[in-house]
């Protein structure tokens, strides 16, 4: 017969979400395992169980919340319009920013400065504008965009809506106008100078 789990999805998911809260609000020295056991509702025990101390906590954070993007940019339905799709996937990234900004200063904000993800979790992160590769180059071949190094456009659309996001969630973003909107433009208008 085999053994029952001792911890299960759920709790992994609510003990990396509120790690990532503490880790926002408070800084490295924030997360403690001890409060975030406490504040979760389980013990010290079941937090070294499941990522073995706070070293794997901070890279679980970290691949978690790549996997998060990833999983919203791979449900992006693809139209076969390059400029449409891109956009979509702009807003996919948009809307995963905004729903787990806990793990972001993590993924890009350096939040652990000791932190340095490994390969699997580096190749994790890559694997999150997967789609967004996929689409540009299709569009590079079919003609829709210009003959470009599918690298330079991605790096490019990535930086776009990476610094739009990156403003939204520091709060300096303007606030005169609907922020879907005004997104909406920016990455309109910035994807618009690579077609052909």
């Amino acid at each position: 017969m085999a053994r029952p789990r001792a911890h299960d999805e759920a709790l992994r998911t609510r003990l990396l979400d509120r790690a990532g809260e503490l880790l926002s609000a408070h800084g490295p020295d924030g997360l403690s395992l001890r409060r975030l056991a406490a504040d979760v509702g389980t013990s010290t025990t079941a937090v070294y169980s499941l990522f073995g101390g706070k070293p794997g906590l901070v890279r679980e954070l970290y691949v978690e919340g790549f996997q998060r993007l990833c999983d919203r940019m791979e449900r992006v339905s693809r139209t076969g319009d390059t400029e449409q799709d891109m956009t979509a996937l702009g807003h996919a990234y948009r809307n995963s920013a905004l729903a787990n900004r806990h793990f972001y200063s993590i993924m890009f904000g350096h939040a652990v400065p000791d932190f340095t993800p490994d390969e699997q979790a580096w190749e994790q992160a890559l694997r999150s504008i997967e789609p967004l590769r996929e689409t540009i180059t299709k569009g590079i071949e079919t003609g829709e965009l210009i003959d470009a190094d599918p690298a330079e456009v991605v790096f490019a659309a990535w930086a776009l809506v990476h610094g739009l996001v990156s403003l939204e969630l520091s709060g300096s973003a303007p606030a005169e106008d609907e922020g879907s909107a005004r997104y909406e433009r920016a990455l309109r208008n910035g994807f618009a100078g690579w077609r052909r």
